[in-house]
């Protein structure tokens, strides 16, 4: 019996079509998300399903306070799950899901993209009256001075994860008006 079941269990692995569908599970919880704080030079965070970890974006300047050109961004985890310690993205985490390049535009600006989903541009540039580095992105004709992403994710697999939606927050450049827009994927 032992052996029949672990067959069974082998088929979707060989590439046979599992015997009896799996009934449909319902979308999972919003999780309670915490929001990070005291990190120097954040520039917003990225949340997502199944867990409370957070990615920060950080701006990667060195003792004197200049950025780094080469990575103006430096990116992390807070480990919420995990007694909210840093850690470093793995290789698979940079490459192919959160990390980001950056291409410098002109002087204190540069053009960022997401390894994993780079339709929607963002920038990094010094802006507004303290001339302090944010991002933007624009959404729906409207510029967004960006402080949060979150990634709906509803199944799927770990190399295609089943994104529902992307949520961005923070503030209309224009006029400083809070706004949450999402994008369905």
């Amino acid at each position: 019996m032992f052996i029949l079941s672990f067959l069974l269990a082998l088929l979707p692995w060989l590439g046979h079509p599992p015997l009896a569908k799996a009934p449909a599970q319902a979308s999972p919880p919003m999780l309670n998300f915490p929001v990070p704080a005291g990190v120097a030079n954040q520039l917003f965070y990225l949340q997502r399903d199944p867990n409370t970890n957070t990615v920060i974006y950080q701006l990667n300047v060195n003792r004197a306070g200049q950025l780094d050109d080469d990575e103006p961004i430096n990116v992390f985890w807070l480990r919420y799950d995990e007694q909210g310690q840093r850690k470093d993205l793995n290789y698979i985490q940079r490459k192919f899901a959160y990390g980001l390049s950056a291409e410098k535009l002109a002087p204190e600006k540069y053009q960022l993209k997401f390894a994993a989903y780079n339709k929607v541009p963002f920038y990094l540039m010094r802006w507004g009256a303290d001339r302090a580095f944010h991002v933007f992105t624009v959404i729906s004709n409207r510029q967004i001075v960006l402080s949060r992403v979150y990634l709906r994710i509803e199944g799927g697999t770990f190399w295609v994860p089943n994104v529902r939606y992307i949520e961005f927050k923070g503030w209309d450049a224009a006029t400083r008006a809070p706004v949450v827009t999402r994008i369905a994927v």
